[in-house]
């Protein structure tokens, strides 16, 4: 794991947060809905398979969301999204687990559990049909990937790097993320995506992560050879069904 002295301000009070954060008291298990399913369902419907993020706020943006999270994930579905990402982590992007529970009960697309998941306890929170691994920040990666998959869940691993990815495919990931953003400065480049991809292989889940924003953006990394992709500010700026509408519509 990645010293937290390496990383932004931002993300270094991120981490701090997590580690204090306790886990379930009991076991969690899940029967999830396939992510990947999904994908394939929203590309045979003629959609640009999308996880859209239902997310407060975040260090990254201004301002704070305040409607019913329900209607917005709802609203998401409606406008095509494949899936969703629902925020737990609830210092610093307004999350909570009972949003995600009463998400996943109001809609019938996989629902991914957004998170700075450090420790094997902290699965044991809420269920969802994917989690979240960051490759940078877990210590034992193959560990706590087995632990997620022994309670049912499926497991997208972020990375941002080569050798991150390198070390998520030896943990025995096979759904990646390659996040646009780096977490040391927090900067967002969508030529990351770019670079990175070659190195996950086709039998691979791959998701471009952070960025996306225009249809030139959703182009680009379908082109690039992303399977899907996770859209948060781009959605959650204004009307989320339109908003997930204008960037699943396939032109690409």
């Amino acid at each position: 794991m990645e010293s937290s002295e390496e990383v932004a301000p931002a993300v270094r009070s991120i981490l701090a947060s997590a580690r204090e954060r306790a886990g379930g008291d009991e076991r969690v298990t899940v029967t999830a809905r396939s992510l990947p399913e999904a994908f394939e369902r929203a590309s045979a419907d003629g959609r640009v398979p999308v996880i859209a993020e239902v997310k407060p706020t975040s260090p990254t943006t201004d301002g704070e969301r305040t409607d019913d999270p329900v209607e917005l994930a709802q609203g998401m579905v409606e406008g095509g999204a494949a899936a969703l990402s629902v925020l737990t982590e609830p210092d610093h992007f307004g999350g909570d687990p009972e949003t995600l529970t009463a998400i996943r009960e109001a809609v019938d697309v996989p629902v991914l559990r957004k998170d700075f998941i450090l420790e094997e306890s902290q699965l044991d929170t809420v269920q969802a049909d994917v989690v979240l691994l960051i490759a940078r920040f877990v210590e034992d990666l193959e560990s706590l990937l087995t632990a997620a998959r022994e309670r049912g869940f499926q497991v997208l691993v972020e990375t941002h790097t080569e050798s991150e990815v390198e070390a998520a495919l030896a943990a025995g990931a096979d759904i990646v993320g390659i996040n646009n953003r780096d977490l040391a400065q927090l900067e967002v480049d969508l030529e990351t995506f770019e670079r990175v991809a070659p190195a996950v292989p086709d039998d691979v889940t791959l998701i471009a992560e952070s960025g996306i924003t225009e249809r030139a953006d959703v182009r680009r990394m379908c082109q690039a050879g992303a399977d899907g992709l996770l859209v948060g500010s781009a959605i959650m700026d204004g009307d989320v069904r339109a908003n997930t509408q204008r960037l699943t519509e396939t032109d690409v």
